[in-house]
């Protein structure tokens, strides 16, 4: 049974850091893609980030140059560095392991982690 174990969340002031981890157990993916997820009250779940096996990686504009995605295979874990923080990230992020990625694109897989909340203060 796989299951994804988020941490890292938290609540910080605007230009502060925060570090996600996503591990997953009772499967391997190190031959799939990884991808962070974000969704805010009322608005649309939407990709932040995403990595390859070979460690491509696509970044949404608004995160661009900010956060950095990455990964472990040897622990299947995927990391999601966010610095410069700005209270418009404010969203509970979701990591999702097992996707395809290609031509910059990530189509996600059903394997979810359960959220965390990340409050940027401003």
């Amino acid at each position: 049974q796989v299951q994804l174990v988020e941490s890292g969340g938290g609540f910080v002031q605007a230009g502060g850091s925060l570090r996600l981890s996503c591990a997953a157990s009772g499967s391997t993916f190190s031959a799939n893609a990884m991808g962070w997820y974000r969704q805010a009250p009322g608005k649309q779940r939407e990709l932040v980030a995403a990595i390859s096996v070979g460690g491509e990686t696509y970044y949404a504009h608004s995160v661009k140059g900010r956060f950095t995605i990455s990964r472990d295979n040897a622990k299947t874990t995927v990391y999601l560095q966010m610095n410069s923080l700005r209270p418009e990230d404010t969203s509970v992020y979701y990591c999702n392991v097992g996707g395809d990625y290609s031509g910059n694109f990530y189509w996600e897989s059903h394997y979810w982690g359960q959220g965390t909340q990340v409050t940027v203060s401003s």
